[in-house]
This record gives C-alpha cells, structure tokens and sequence, in this order.
C-alpha cells in the first residue's frame, strides 16, 4: 500500500518531474510541526477501543488440549471476549484499547506467540487478524452483518 498525502495526486509508472539521475532531495519534519493546517494544535493520542479477531491455524492437535491452552489463555488474560476452536484453527476475539490501530494489531500479533508456552497453545500460526474501531463494530452488528457480539463470551468448539 502506498501513502500519499491529502490533495496530492499519485504518481504511478514513473511520471516525475526530476531529470534523469536527479536524486530525490529528503526533508524532515519537526516532531512538533503540525500535519494539517500548521494551526499548532497537537493531536489527542487518547487511546481507544479496537474490535480483534485473530485466526490461528496449524497440525490437528487434540481439541481437550486446544480447549486447555484456550482457557488457560482466557485466565491469564480475562480481556479475551471469546474462542472458538476445532482440532486444526482457533479464533480468539477481543477489545484492545491502544493509541491506533498499528498498536492494537502490534499487541494482537504477539499474543499467540509469547503465550503458547505459558497457555499450552498449539505450535499454530496466526493466519488471520482483523482489527476495526469500535464505531465500525458497532455499524456493522447493527447493519446484520460483521461479527455478531460476542456471546456467549468463554472458549466454544466451532
């Protein structure tokens, strides 16, 4: 994915405006300057409620174990909203509070890595993350589609 900024065009295929060889010249931006408007008004870093659902998947382990390490992982961490699982995948569901959405995902992809050992998790890898704010959620359960609430809440077999 590409970035560019607000009311500047994209440029695709090359269609720049420097001379063969020119190189680009690089500025910096002082960490107080402000992205719009240049008002001096610095943005809120408020944290805020982000909706997780991360999909795990791998070898067909015992679903008494899956279960196990699930609710073991749910104890440790009672954030966890809900599970479901079968011998082969998981998906966990749950609210993240954070900054942003690059630090709730950051959050959401270690999970299953630095508690498998202390939950007994299967050696599954994550194959899977959503993460939406809470006014998309709440949008998308009132429009009948997206992930319904989470109820009930605990660790359940697909």
């Amino acid at each position: 994915m590409r970035r560019v900024r607000p009311g500047a065009a994209a440029s695709r295929g090359g269609g720049t405006s420097r001379a063969a060889g020119e190189e680009r010249t690089l500025t910096s931006v002082a960490a107080s300057d402000t992205y719009e408007g240049g008002h001096g008004k610095e943005p809120e870093d408020v944290p805020r409620l982000w909706h997780v659902t991360l999909s795990v998947s791998g070898p067909e382990t015992p679903l008494k174990e899956v279960r196990r390490g699930l609710e073991q992982l749910a104890h440790d961490h009672p954030f966890l909203l809900t599970s479901r699982y079968a011998s082969d995948h998981a998906e966990i569901r749950y609210w993240e509070e954070a900054r942003d959405l690059h630090d709730a995902a950051a959050v959401a992809l270690r999970l299953w890595g630095e508690h498998r050992r202390t939950a007994g998790l299967p050696p599954w890898e994550i194959v899977g993350l959503e993460v939406i704010d809470r006014q998309t959620y709440h949008q998308r359960v009132a429009e009948g589609y997206g992930p319904p609430p989470a109820t009930p809440v605990g660790v359940h077999p697909f």
